[in-house]
């Protein structure tokens, strides 16, 4: 006998906004199953006016409510039972992040959770990391979005560090992280990993999944650091109409993508790590088997 539920996750970034719908299949004696049914992705840009201007526009707050209104009819078309929404750094830190979950709740009927960087970690942890971990490895589990990253590491199957750092692809877009957080980031890493020999990290996020596909490598293997490095070489060296043109990068991807590049780079190099993996996971995902595991 088999049983479906169906549940929601709505990611608010702060480079865009996603609504992953899952269909969780339960059959006795089996591991439950979470099959992708939709994702829908929305390129609204928060970060570019929480991190510059201190709060969110009105038109980006119209725009929150029309996408957030679509996603609530997708839901309803997919006969969703059960959703989150969840806030990252943008919302995090705009002046008029409570005014906003308010209208949101009013003109959408969609409510907002706005969620710390720990808690964004751990939940992106919760998601399905155990089945590229091996108990006798260890690994750095890296997620970049567009106001923050998340740092995990894991050792004998279990998360021993994680923190979340303001080093986000819109804040390096806006020249807004000082050299000191790159030093902050660096220490963390060479101080946790230091203890450990061999580390592999895994990479998630919309960029690394997108230079992932760009190598057209399947999903079970890696990219090596000279993989990446010779991607972010090749990304510098064109325009950002280029980028669009020729390599079909979507317009809100083709200038983020190289500071993030950055980011996985330098993690990799701080780290020792010579091999990212990079699977289909991140938040949304996490979302999902948080609410089914009950631990929210």
């Amino acid at each position: 006998m088999i049983n479906i539920k169906t549940y929601a996750a709505i990611d608010i970034g702060s480079n865009a906004m996603r609504l992953l719908v899952l269909n969780i299949v339960e059959q006795q004696g089996k591991e439950t199953q979470f099959n992708k049914s939709s994702l829908v992705r929305v390129p609204v840009r928060l970060g570019q006016d929480a991190f510059t201007v201190g709060e969110i526009s009105d038109e980006n707050i119209q725009r929150m409510i029309d996408a957030m209104t679509a996603f609530r009819l997708l839901m309803k078309v997919h006969k969703v039972e059960k959703y989150m929404a969840c806030a990252t750094s943008a919302m995090r830190e705009a002046n008029n992040n409570n005014e906003i979950v308010e209208i949101i709740e009013r003109e959408a009927g969609i409510k907002i959770q706005i969620i710390d960087g720990k808690k964004e970690a751990a939940i992106i942890a919760t998601s399905d990391l155990k089945e590229y971990i091996s108990t006798d490895k260890t690994y750095l589990y890296v997620d970049v979005g567009g106001g923050s990253t998340e740092f995990s590491l894991f050792a004998n199957g279990k998360i021993v560090a994680s923190k979340s750092f303001k080093n986000g692809t819109v804040r390096m877009l806006n020249n807004m992280v000082n050299e000191l957080v790159w030093t902050e980031i660096e220490k963390w890493i060479k101080t946790n990993t230091e203890p450990y020999e061999n580390i592999t990290m895994i990479g998630s996020g919309g960029n690394i999944n997108k230079l992932f596909k760009m190598t057209g490598k399947q999903q079970d293997k890696p990219l090596s650091y000279l993989n990446l490095n010779a991607q972010y070489a090749l990304l510098n060296s064109m325009t950002y109409d280029q980028r669009i043109s020729e390599l079909a990068l979507n317009p809100d991807r083709a200038d983020v993508i190289i500071p993030a590049t950055k980011i996985y780079l330098n993690a990799m190099k701080w780290s020792g790590a010579r091999h990212i993996y990079v699977p289909k996971i991140g938040l949304s995902d996490g979302i999902v088997k948080a609410m089914y595991y009950g631990r929210f």
